[in-house]
């Protein structure tokens, strides 16, 4: 979790694993502000219904958990699951500032992380055969070609070591 912070020029910067983020959680939102961030977010225009009206999320409730709209921008956390379909027409919009976009897509990897993958898949098979001629030839009792393996080994153990890094 990285969180900056700039107030009268002066810029606070906290990176945080996620176990971390969990245990300061109450602390990090105290000093950053979540709540109120998504309160200002959430002030955006939300859609008409299709009677004409605005949807009053300040006026439903929750049926699982009693949580209200006005709650959730007050702690800027939804109380259960069943929350997202209460107030789907207020977060929406929400998401869709925040994010860009109230559709996930996802990541896709690079063209070179692909082709260091597919190129690591090729060291970590050559490696298993190896070691499955390695155990033949060991049972064989050719050791000459056992000795040759275990180096074959060492080499392609120590590629994958280096692509690693």
């Amino acid at each position: 979790m990285h969180l900056t912070e700039i107030i009268n020029d002066q810029i606070t910067k906290l990176n945080l694993c996620e176990s971390c983020a969990k245990r300061k959680g109450s602390d990090v939102e105290q000093h950053f502000g979540i709540a109120d961030l998504l309160s200002a977010l959430s002030d955006v225009e939300t859609p008409a219904q299709p009677g004409g009206g605005i949807p009053s999320p300040s006026k439903n409730k929750c049926q699982s958990c009693g949580l209200t709209y006005e709650d959730f921008k007050k702690i800027g956390r939804l109380g259960c699951s069943e929350c997202y379909t209460t107030f789907k027409p207020s977060l929406l919009p929400l998401l869709k500032r925040i994010h860009g976009s109230n559709q996930h897509t996802g990541k896709s990897p690079t063209p070179t992380a692909l082709r260091e993958l597919k190129s690591n898949n090729k060291l970590h098979e050559e490696l298993d055969a190896a070691k499955q001629e390695l155990l033949k030839a060991v049972k064989k009792e050719e050791f000459e070609e056992a000795a040759a393996l275990r180096d074959k080994i060492k080499f392609i153990e120590k590629k994958i070591k280096d692509a690693d890094k």
